[in-house]
């Protein structure tokens, strides 16, 4: 089969489409003839060489497909030969097949089509791990997103409104903005005019920034608050006031999801099917692609992500 390799760490211009070798079927894996991939900032990471994906996972990018079930494990009776699929990978999706545990994989909602289920299971399994199992979001709530036309900030201002919360996005254009407030938010801040901690008091905030934003993200959450830390743009390391985290109640989780155990991952998939996809078929929720590229070019759908210039999700597809 062939599927993009990484030749060394760098641009995106060291994305090549290249034949290897097929992957085995282990006994509780599911065989995906590939539909689409998705983007995500995790696979620039890995293309720059500072994120290397676990033991054991193929070592081409790519962390969610949608596609058709080809085979399937001695073991599986969740899913047949011929089902229409997405799935959540550790690695490997920029491929023209690949073998996931079957407790990754979900069934394609209703009405959404096959390639554009590519873009959900990333973005889905993050925000409802994220902001609902751990920062335990609750109805009449308000979410601070930050990134918010960012492929799972699109989500999470969509899920979090239609679960009744009340949303605030940070985003650095105007443009995007207005975008944003289309998919629900009640208020966008501009991050590159506005200090996000003068405006805005949050229940939950889902962070992707990591060390630049701590102080302010403290200053800006409410007494009992949860930040959610998922990302780290804006670098490693910060101080943090732990008198005014005391003081507010208030706590700070860090979290990934691309390592954790199969088991893990399981819980969190079944959730998703159970609370999230519902919505997406009544169309309360939607996958927002900015773009379908073919996989072979992946080097441009890069190009563009790291321009920071897209809104939603840039699809490969084959």
């Amino acid at each position: 089969m062939r599927a993009i390799e990484i030749t060394e760490p760098g641009g995106p211009e060291v994305l090549a489409w290249h034949e290897v070798p097929e992957p085995r079927v282990e006994r509780g894996d599911v065989l995906i003839d590939v539909a689409a991939s998705a983007v995500n900032r995790a696979d620039v990471l890995q293309r720059n060489g500072f994120y290397d994906p676990p033991p054991g996972t193929p070592p081409y990018p790519g962390l969610e497909v949608s596609g058709v079930v080809a085979e399937v494990g001695a073991d599986v009776e969740q899913f047949k030969v011929g089902d229409e699929v997405c799935a959540l990978l550790a690695g490997g999706g920029y491929a023209e097949r690949v073998a996931v545990p079957w407790q990754q994989v979900l069934p394609v909602p209703d009405g959404v089509p096959l390639k554009v289920a590519a873009g959900l299971p990333e973005a889905a399994c993050t925000v409802w791990s994220n902001v609902f199992m751990v920062g335990r979001l609750r109805r009449g709530e308000t979410l601070l997103v930050h990134g918010g036309a960012s492929g799972v900030g699109t989500f999470a201002v969509q899920l979090a409104k239609a679960l009744g919360s009340h949303v605030v996005a940070t985003v650095g254009t105007a443009e995007k903005a207005e975008q944003v407030r289309r998919l629900g938010a009640d208020e966008v801040v501009n991050y590159r005019e506005e200090d996000f901690a003068e405006k805005v008091k949050a229940d939950v905030i889902l962070d992707i920034m990591g060390a630049r934003y701590l102080a302010g993200n403290v200053r800006a959450l409410l007494t009992g608050g949860r930040l959610v830390i998922i990302g780290m743009q804006g670098g490693r390391k910060a101080e943090l006031d732990i008198g005014a985290l005391l003081a507010k109640r208030a706590a700070v989780h860090g979290t990934t999801l691309r390592a954790r155990p199969v088991e893990e991952k399981g819980v969190i998939v079944r959730s998703v099917v159970d609370n999230v996809w519902p919505l997406v078929a009544a169309g309360a929720v939607r996958p927002v692609v900015y773009a379908e590229v073919p996989m072979s070019e992946a080097a441009e759908a890069h190009r563009m992500l790291d321009s920071g210039q897209h809104v939603g999700k840039i699809l490969l597809v084959r």
